[in-house]
């Protein structure tokens, strides 16, 4: 999975303008650093921080939030800079930020990932069972026209069909470049979009393109009646939601701080996570009320 904004004066300029605005703060009673929760700039990531940043204020943690923040280009700098201290992370993806090769195993990717990230002053804390994935998806309709059911269905017909993803995809390795090393798919046009959201599920639905990005944890993929086209020559590397914290802040608070976070994210699971999705982007709840309510259910803060 990624998280994608143009680099450079872009990226530059949004860092600039989100940490410089007020943030929501919990209040100084905590002994130790402020915690200053950043997420990226979509919707399950908005829920994660929620979910991450209410856990610590309930245990009396200060806590400040910065959340949709930006992409892995602004928010990466950004922690390891300290001017942010935790992000709810993906495995893969961010180790292809930081020069690591990430596989399909969970435990090797998120090893390789820790020891890499911690040259730079931030680690990982351990991850949760929850994945989210690029997914390429088409719709029901052509899906069952042109018989899809995995990606690799797609190399008969993909030089006559419009595939469309956010506007770096024909940089990304896990985008077109690996479609066409991998699967050896070329399509007929690339139209750049957004990063799963609204103008990718607009564009399917309304046959603007024939195959999308979409985050393999979405609900609208049910919702719509999409199909999620299996990655069966296995593309996309493990994506375990993982919180990436400043050393500091670890060494600061100690074991209490270590566990709780670690029992939160044993609770994460992918089922849960889409049904969360859902009611964000479905029934446009909002995400602080989604995880508050998570954390009533799983017993971690009072309802």
């Amino acid at each position: 999975m990624w998280q994608i904004l143009r680099k450079g004066v872009v990226g530059a300029t949004l860092l600039a303008v989100a940490l410089g605005a007020a943030a929501c703060g919990s209040g100084d009673d905590a002994d130790g650093p402020t915690i200053v929760v950043a997420t990226f700039n979509f919707g399950e990531s908005l829920i994660l921080g929620e979910i991450y940043a209410q856990v610590l204020e309930a245990e009396g943690y200060a806590v400040e939030k910065n959340l949709g923040l930006g992409s892995r280009e602004v928010v990466k700098p950004a922690l390891e800079s300290g001017e942010i201290g935790l992000v709810p992370e993906y495995t893969g993806s961010l180790g292809n930020f930081l020069g690591v090769i990430p596989t399909a195993d969970e435990q090797s990717t998120w090893q390789a990932v820790k020891d890499a990230f911690e040259a730079n002053g931030v680690t990982l804390l351990a991850y949760a069972p929850a994945q989210d994935k690029n997914g390429f998806v088409v719709t029901g309709d052509t899906a069952a026209s042109l018989g899809l059911s995995k990606v690799s269905d797609l190399a008969p017909v993909a030089a006559d069909l419009v595939f469309g993803g956010p506007p770096e995809c024909p940089e990304r390795l896990n985008c077109l470049p690996g479609l066409e090393s991998v699967y050896g798919l070329t399509f007929a046009e690339f139209k750049p979009l957004d990063v799963g959201g609204p103008l990718t599920v607009a564009a399917l639905d309304g046959g603007d393109v024939d195959v999308g990005v979409l985050f393999t944890t979405d609900g609208v993929i049910a919702a719509k009646g999409f199909v999620l086209l299996e990655d069966d020559q296995g593309l996309n590397p493990a994506e375990n939601i993982v919180p990436a914290v400043r050393m500091d802040i670890v060494e600061a608070y100690g074991d209490d701080f270590v566990d709780l976070l670690d029992s939160v994210s044993a609770e994460i699971n992918t089922p849960e996570l889409t049904e969360m999705n859902r009611r964000a982007g479905i029934d446009q709840d909002d995400p602080a009320d989604i995880a508050a309510q998570w954390l009533a259910d799983k017993g971690f803060i009072s309802g």
